[in-house]
């Protein structure tokens, strides 16, 4: 999903985009970040077209095998470094996947698409995509139509990957008090973020400046023509969202068709972003909460489930429970796990148990939890999803407020939205140390392009409900399509949400105007 640059509090999440198979995959599921893709040897030029070899071994390192009835062909892609300069002869290799149903028919084209983050793997989202409805994945009517396409976005994963914060670092980020009140912890919580950025800069110097949503939205239209597709069909979800909203600008009249699921607002500045994304998880752990009083029977930290996390938080700055290994549950590390549960309605009542566990004295609950979140491994290492982040949100913000002011609204908002308000202002710091020239991306009318789908979650706690209306109206040509559900994203989630998002897919059929799907 997408999220500003929050490294000291940990708010830099993924799109929970899972499947099924015998347990629970995460989309960011482990892998061997930077690794070249599995069969696939050199690279495409950008304007040419793939060359496709196989690659089972990437479904079967990411769960075990590779979905029944789809077969799995990797690529790459060469685009310039700068597409503002693309004479310079600096490359990019951009991984691909494709996967194919053997049962295809009728082709319409191939579906790329994208997990948000920024940060998360295209390539391993297909492939839990390709598991099917049943598990979470596409639906067969989709997936006979079209070749699904996944791809890693410049400096994510498989393609030329950032990797510039330590472990070390990550670990003091996202264990940090998520709410320094006194000067002191305050001025820690800033020495830790210009540290990052300040080794950040001198491992990637110039290059900061070329992750921006910009330069990988012109990389997705290379990988279009190198696909063999005249014009795109996308379905990005949370920070893609955002990512195809600028290649609609960028591109109007190269567009299909495409369903923008989890909105971010482009016309928000970074300050307004944050407080946006502050109200929404304020709003859905309020959500968790009432659930809470009234099923007890499912929730043992009811009926006052806000009262039983702070007072956690708060027993947890004074004394940490520590686990087996001497790792302290710290007050960062129990609301990384709450931001963690709030993706999904089933990860509320994981969320309850491991608060319970916590007051008993064990906090794995929440140190499994936040490790998902985090793309933390047993090993302590992480993969390269928050590095990637902090270049993509820190090129692409161009209005970063100052410490003083971020030191300003952390009380304010504190106030405003008590328990992720603080977090949320204090999650600025990191772009306010950033060292790399900023490129934002364009905020306008997507004018010439078909009409776009934009699909929202009314109790979405990382794109709010509100930024659906605002990312179809700014476009020009967007149609909005509500599904009153809780947790982030919305397809596919239901009947409603999969057939209206499904006929326009295949058949460019608009749902009608007003369309609300149901929770259940």
């Amino acid at each position: 999903m997408h999220r500003r640059s929050r490294l000291v509090t940990g708010l830099l999440a993924a799109a929970t985009i899972a499947v099924t198979a015998g347990c629970t995959v995460p989309v960011f599921a482990p892998n061997d970040s930077g690794s070249p893709m599995g069969g696939a040897q050199g690279s495409t030029l950008a304007g040419d077209r793939a060359t496709w070899r196989p690659c089972d071994d990437v479904p079967r390192k990411l769960v075990g095998r590779g979905a029944e009835g789809m077969t799995y062909e990797c690529a790459s892609v060469a685009v310039p470094r700068d597409w503002a300069a693309p004479q310079g002869g600096q490359t990019y290799d951009i991984a691909l996947i494709r996967i194919r149903s053997r049962s295809q028919h009728q082709r319409i084209g191939s579906l790329l698409v994208n997990p948000g983050g920024p940060g998360g793997s295209g390539v391993d989202t297909a492939v839990y995509l390709s598991f099917g409805e049943t598990l979470g994945g596409l639906p067969s009517a989709v997936t006979d139509r079209f070749d699904l396409v996944g791809f890693d976005p410049r400096g994510v994963s498989r393609s030329v990957p950032v990797k510039c914060i330590s472990n070390t670092d990550q670990d003091a980020s996202f264990g940090a008090d998520p709410d320094p009140v006194s000067e002191g912890e305050f001025a820690e919580v800033v020495a830790l973020n210009q540290r990052v950025a300040q080794r950040c800069g001198s491992k990637l110097g110039d290059q900061l400046a070329l992750f921006s949503t910009k330069q990988a939205a012109r990389d997705m239209d290379a990988i279009r023509s190198a696909v063999g597709d005249e014009k795109l069909t996308y379905l990005g979800f949370s920070y893609g969202t955002l990512l195809g909203a600028t290649y609609a600008q960028l591109f109007p009249n190269n567009v299909r068709a495409l369903v923008l699921d989890g909105a971010i607002d482009p016309e928000q500045d970074f300050v307004t972003g944050s407080e946006s994304q502050a109200k929404g998880f304020e709003r859905a752990f309020t959500n968790f909460a009432n659930w809470c009083r009234a099923t007890r029977d499912k929730c043992p930290i009811g009926p006052d489930a806000r009262g039983a996390v702070t007072d956690a938080m708060a027993k947890a700055e004074r004394s940490p429970v520590k686990d087996d290994d001497g790792r302290e549950a710290t007050a960062g590390w129990i609301f990384v796990a709450v931001i963690s549960s709030l993706y999904t309605e089933e990860g509320w009542q994981k969320l309850a148990e491991a608060v319970d566990d916590l007051q008993g004295g064990d906090p794995q609950g929440v140190f499994e939890l936040a490790d998902q979140y985090a793309d933390r491994k047993p090993d302590g290492t992480y993969s390269n999803l928050f590095d990637a982040n902090l270049a993509v949100n820190c090129a692409d913000a161009g209005d970063v407020p100052s410490v003083a002011k971020i030191r300003e609204l952390q009380a304010q908002w504190r106030t405003k939205y008590p328990l992720f308000g603080a977090p949320l202002a204090i999650g600025m710091l990191p772009c306010a140390f950033w060292p790399g020239k900023r490129d934002p991306y364009p905020a306008g009318e997507a004018k010439g392009a078909p009409p776009i789908v934009v699909v929202g979650t009314t109790g979405d706690p990382a794109t709010p409900y509100e930024n659906t209306a605002a990312l179809a109206k700014m476009l020009g040509t967007g149609h909005v399509l509500t599904w009153e559900g809780e947790g982030h994203t919305a397809y596919p989630s239901t009947k409603c949400i999969v057939g209206a998002v499904d006929s326009y897919l295949i058949d460019l059929t608009v749902p009608r105007e007003g369309l609300r799907c149901p929770a259940k």
